[in-house]
């Protein structure tokens, strides 16, 4: 059984994000799994963020939003300036950029008050929107692979601010984070970094609350090799079913705040705007937001921590959750939090050594049978048990399904690796059905 309560984090004061390895050294697999030579488990550093939540004086906190104002304003400015040059036929570099919206722009005497906060702000502004803009040329000409990216859209004075420092802009100070014109900012340390962080972002969130985020680099930690593998099948009204039958209810945090979201939004409707009645009828809003995301990130985190360290490979379908969350189910797809488990899975089976695969969404794992490989067909989402018509066979309908996932996460590394591949097991078939409202 998956022990959800034998990890505990503490969700507003640290976060944990792995970026990209930077080694490929290779863990031992299980004897089943040896001799494959597929692709290899990462076991060297990571990169990493290690977040903590900042206490900033008043003064400190004009101080902060003179720069969170400034960055902003620069970044605007850069979007604008690549959007004129590009209507013009010009192409402009990405130093021109930098020297007219940052260099001539502090002589002129409308942006004078750039030169009042730390340069080192403002210049990573100015690289967040060259890679914006790149981003989405990417995309749009087909070197960046994946879903479209939109156009690049200008920061706005509300909401979420942010600003990243690299080392010439920030230094610690005994227990305090010193930035650069901003002074010496006490922080609230929840565990030690595990080395010299080499960027920090400074965050303010909607309800108020300040955070570091240091990137780090951190040794991978690999587990005992263990002769286990599980496939999860994802759902709404079961959030995960693994291939050993075990069940993890769907908690639907969102659900359960809603009634507290609606009086929060309702008191906030009837605020008049402008005023500081309404300024903190928003922050109220913003703090229940804050308390269901936290809690579902705290929950994602002891699931995937959970399977990870149970078994050596964990098998899941490719969900297309942005697909999903354009249907009229798009509140339950977003409260699950798919998306975010996926993720944590991967990070984690990378920091710990083991093996995470997606299966391919149109891989019909809940029409074929999981005993004798027949495929059945499509069956409505009100069909939740159901007897194979080729051996009799009585199936849970997620449990088998995540037994098949399993079966097909096999089959994809053996078959590379010149083993047999159960008949029926990864055949490529119809398109799952889709999920009606009842299920949510």
């Amino acid at each position: 059984m998956i022990d959800s309560g034998r990890t505990s984090t503490r969700r507003s004061d640290r976060r944990e994000t792995t970026l990209v390895a930077v080694s490929t050294d290779l863990v031992p697999l299980p004897q089943h799994a040896r001799d494959c030579h597929g692709p290899g488990v990462s076991s060297g550093a990571v990169l990493v963020r290690y977040r903590y939540r900042l206490r900033p004086t008043s003064g400190q906190q004009r101080a902060l939003a003179r720069v969170f104002g400034c960055a902003r304003v620069v970044y605007n400015d850069s979007l604008s300036l690549r959007e004129q040059c590009h209507a013009a036929g010009e192409k402009i570099s990405d130093s021109e950029v930098q020297r007219r919206v940052l260099t001539l722009a502090k002589l002129a005497p409308e942006r004078a008050w750039l030169a009042e906060v730390p340069s080192v702000a403002l210049v990573q502004a100015c690289n967040d929107a060259r890679r914006a803009y790149r981003n989405w040329f990417d995309s749009l000409t087909g070197r960046r692979k994946g879903r479209k990216i939109g156009h690049p859209v200008f920061r706005r004075k509300h909401g979420r601010q942010s600003i990243r420092l690299t080392r010439n802009g920030f230094s610690l100070r005994g227990q305090r984070l010193y930035v650069a014109k901003v002074g010496e900012i006490r922080l609230r340390w929840s565990r030690p970094l595990p080395s010299v962080p080499s960027s920090v972002t400074v965050i303010r969130e909607p309800d108020g609350r300040y955070y570091a985020s240091f990137v780090v680099e951190r040794a991978a930690t690999p587990l005992p090799v263990s002769d286990r593998e599980v496939g999860v099948d994802l759902g709404l009204n079961r959030l995960a079913v693994t291939s050993d039958g075990e069940i993890i209810a769907n908690p639907r945090f969102l659900r359960a705040k809603q009634r507290k979201l609606v009086r929060a939004q309702r008191a906030l409707a009837r605020k008049t705007k402008g005023s500081a009645n309404r300024d903190k009828a928003r922050r109220r809003v913003a703090v229940v937001h804050r308390k269901i995301r936290e809690t579902r990130l705290d929950h994602a985190h002891k699931i995937a921590l959970a399977l990870v360290r149970d078994n050596q490979a964990v098998y899941a379908e490719d969900l297309a959750v942005s697909g999903l969350g354009r249907t009229r189910l798009a509140k339950s797809v977003h409260d699950a939090g798919w998306a975010k488990l996926l993720r944590l899975l991967g990070e984690k089976a990378q920091r710990y050594g083991r093996t995470f695969h997606r299966i391919s969404r149109y891989t019909p794992t809940t029409q074929t049978c999981s005993t004798c490989g027949a495929n059945d067909g499509p069956k409505p989402l009100q069909v939740r048990t159901w007897q194979c018509g080729a051996c009799g066979a009585v199936h849970d309908r997620d449990v088998n399904a995540a037994i098949n996932l399993l079966a097909a996460g096999r089959a994809e590394r053996l078959n590379a690796c010149g083993g047999t591949v159960r008949p029926g097991a990864t055949l490529a078939g119809p398109a799952e059905t889709g999920t009606h409202r009842g299920a949510a």
